[in-house]
């Protein structure tokens, strides 16, 4: 459990800067974990890795273009604001990160768009963290019509690119619905409404956990003792519909698919003593780590994730280290993309 076993070389190029144009025609790498094989497809070739009465479990997460462009009171000095997540529903207030902090101190105001939405420094948290009360009082559909007139998509430094209006759509899924993510949740980017009527014809079943990915989700590991890394903690949802669904897959020993490691974590963090799934609405800091034991899942959808990333630990601990590795050199050989608006990976 060292993370120099997770640090390799990824050439720039690899990281993909746009999703692609036809959803369907992403590539699509299936890994067999009992034979070892590899086999290079198409996405749009996914339902046939499923049979009758499998379940795929998605994420319906929804991305909150939460990126807001204002400028401090007095000055007029522009100021970069983050949303990360609502801590009080009252009272408006919500945890974030500004640029540049260190200009940023209690007390002071900070005006978006035309002056429509007010922000005010009441804590600081971090460096760069400061907890902010939204001055707005109409009703909070109203609130979130503004953000998405005024925010932009938060799109990793990784992605070497400021956002552009198409983000909008691109850095979401056909899923997404609960907002409150900061991070697309990117197993799921290349559905589409056709490639899900054919799972249904099949009657494989596509049903939703929530889990709101946070900035946790982007954050390179720097401790070299896996065992010793605290992940982030994030909120998730499970419904009674989703556990029955999943549950039935299960006692007719059926594939039970977790599109995204966030869906993994959801879902392994919540099993009852007879290794059934539970309904919850609960926070997990669950790090899936090599000697994990899955119980829920048997397979899983991911994208191809970068080095020393708390994700491709979790893709390792479900595939198996070494396969999961080879197949990343092979992926870079063959030219996949990577990251969120990269490939896909099944590991079954």
């Amino acid at each position: 459990m060292k993370l120099s076993n997770f640090k390799f070389t990824l050439p720039e190029h690899s990281i993909a800067q746009y999703p692609i144009e036809e959803k369907e025609n992403a590539r699509l790498m299936v890994v067999h974990k009992d034979s070892g094989k590899i086999e290079h497809t198409t996405f749009k070739e996914l339902p046939t890795y499923f049979s009758e009465g499998d379940t795929l479990v998605v994420n319906d997460s929804k991305v909150l273009p939460c990126k807001l462009y204002g400028c401090k009171e007095k000055t007029n000095a522009q100021v970069e604001v983050l949303l990360l997540r609502k801590l009080n529903d009252e009272h408006g207030l919500w945890d974030t990160i500004v640029e540049p902090a260190r200009k940023i101190r209690i007390g002071n105001k900070i005006y978006f768009g035309n002056g429509e939405l007010v922000a005010e420094i009441i804590d600081n948290t971090t460096s760069r963290g400061r907890t902010l009360k939204l001055l707005f009082d109409r009703p909070e559909e109203e609130f979130y019509a503004l953000i998405n007139q005024i925010g932009h998509m938060p799109l990793p430094h990784q992605i070497g690119r400021p956002s552009k209006p198409e983000d909008r759509e691109y850095y979401q899924t056909i899923f997404g619905k609960n907002i409150g993510s900061i991070v697309l949740p990117a197993a799921g980017l290349h559905f589409t409404p056709y490639l899900l009527k054919y799972l249904a014809l099949q009657n494989i079943t596509v049903v939703p956990v929530t889990l709101h990915i946070g900035l946790g989700e982007l954050s390179t590991i720097d401790m070299e003792d896996l065992t010793k890394v605290r992940a982030s903690s994030e909120r998730f949802m499970i419904t009674q519909e989703t556990t029955k669904v999943v549950n039935q897959s299960l006692n007719h020993q059926k594939k039970v698919c977790a599109v995204g490691t966030s869906v993994l974590r959801a879902m392994e963090s919540s099993v009852s003593v007879a290794c059934q799934l539970k309904e919850a609405s609960d926070w997990t800091n669950k790090f899936i780590l090599p000697s994990c034991a899955f119980k829920v899942c048997n397979a899983l959808l991911t994208t191809f994730h970068l080095p020393s990333s708390i994700s491709l630990v979790s893709v390792a601990a479900f595939g198996g280290e070494e396969l999961v590795l080879d197949a990343y050199a092979e992926a870079i050989k063959e030219g996949y993309r990577f990251f969120l608006y990269g490939d896909s990976m099944l590991i079954i």
